[in-house]
C-alpha cells in the first residue's frame, strides 16, 4: 500500500481550511462582489464631485460606502462646506442615505 504524499495531505488540509474561513468571513461581511463594486463606484463619485467642488476640501474628506450608505468623515472649513458635501454624496445615483460626520475645524 502506497504512503500519501505528506506535502499533497498539508497542501490539502491548507486549501481546505482557506475555503472554510472565506465561507465563514463572506455571509459576516453579507456583502456581495456586485455590491462591494456598487460601494467602491459611489465612494469614487462622491470623491470625485467633492474634488470638482470649490467648497469643499476633498483631501481632508473621507468616504466609505456600505449597501449604498455613504459616511463622510473628516474635517472642512465651514457648516456651509459640510452641507455641500452632504448635498454632492446624496446626489449620486445609487446612494441610499447619507451620514455626515464631518468635523467643522
Amino acid at each position: 500500500m502506497k504512503k500519501p504524499n505528506f506535502a499533497a495531505l498539508m497542501m490539502f488540509v491548507l486549501v481546505m481550511t482557506a475555503a472554510a474561513g472565506c465561507a465563514s468571513s463572506q455571509s459576516a461581511q453579507s456583502r456581495s462582489m456586485g455590491q462591494y463594486v456598487d460601494d467602491k463606484t459611489i465612494s469614487a463619485k462622491v470623491k470625485a464631485d467633492l474634488i470638482a467642488d470649490p467648497l469643499t476640501k476633498a483631501h481632508e474628506i473621507d468616504v466609505t460606502t456600505y449597501k449604498g450608505m455613504v459616511q463622510l468623515s473628516g474635517f472642512v472649513d465651514t457648516p456651509e462646506a459640510s452641507q455641500r458635501a452632504e448635498q454632492i454624496a446624496r446626489n449620486i445615483k445609487g446612494v441610499v442615505d447619507v451620514k455626515n460626520n464631518l468635523i467643522v475645524k
